[in-house]
């Protein structure tokens, strides 16, 4: 008995080595996410499984976890960790979801994405981002995320159409692309209003044919960029 709890703390050591993050983790799911009312357990479990700190630069690993959104080159940046657990919530991800995501950014949604869902299309129009991205998801075993380096407006059409869709960043308007390749019956969460200033955070949803739209909460992002 003794011998098996030795070989038990042996292994949590080695394990808490491997990924020293893991309790801060933890803490992030518990008092930034579960504490204000996000319920769905597929992306608490993705949330507490995916590596934050690896998806940020490494002089900024120890902040991975605060209650903010963080800088990660070119403009852009990592959102905060509750919006990240919001957005996936409110757009009902399954296991047999086809997803598309608009701004990669470092790649984290999609990982997050990815631990729930079949497959997850993500594009980032910034070509250093997009290339970082698609290496460090690789590293990471993500085999169901697809990276495209291209302007987001239009979309992926060949993949269309999509249950769901996130767009990362604020745009002025819904792009119509996106819409119409929005499935019947599925949704897109997107933060709609003017560059560096408060948006509002909408959900659209598309249901026999005919599109609605609801405000959902305040929300500041980085401006959707758009190809020259």
């Amino acid at each position: 008995m003794h011998a098996l709890i030795l070989i038990l703390i042996l292994c949590l050591s080695a394990f808490l080595q491997d990924d020293p993050y893991v309790q801060d983790r933890e803490r992030m799911v518990r008092t930034q996410i579960e504490m204000r009312g996000i319920k769905d357990q597929a992306a608490l479990s993705s949330m507490k499984k995916v590596q934050r700190h690896l998806f940020v630069p490494k002089d900024l690993r120890d902040n991975a976890y605060d209650d903010r959104p963080l800088p990660i080159g070119y403009g852009q940046t990592i959102s905060q960790p509750f919006i990240v657990a919001y957005m996936t919530e409110i757009i009902r991800p399954n296991k047999n979801s086809k997803m598309l995501e608009i701004g990669t950014g470092s790649g984290y949604q999609a990982a997050v994405l990815a631990e729930i869902i079949s497959d997850v299309y993500t594009i980032e129009i910034i070509t250093e981002l997009s290339n970082s991205s698609e290496k460090r998801l690789k590293e990471l075993s993500y085999k169901n995320v697809y990276v495209k380096n291209a302007d987001g407006y239009y979309g992926w059409k060949e993949h269309a159409p999509f249950d769901a869709i996130i767009v990362t960043a604020a745009s002025e308007y819904i792009p119509p692309p996106l819409i119409e390749q929005l499935k019947d019956g599925g949704r897109m969460i997107i933060p709609v209003g003017s560059p560096f200033q408060t948006q509002m955070l909408m959900l659209v949803e598309k249901k026999d044919g005919k599109v609605t739209t609801k405000s959902l909460m305040p929300v500041i992002f980085v401006p959707f960029k758009r190809s020259k």
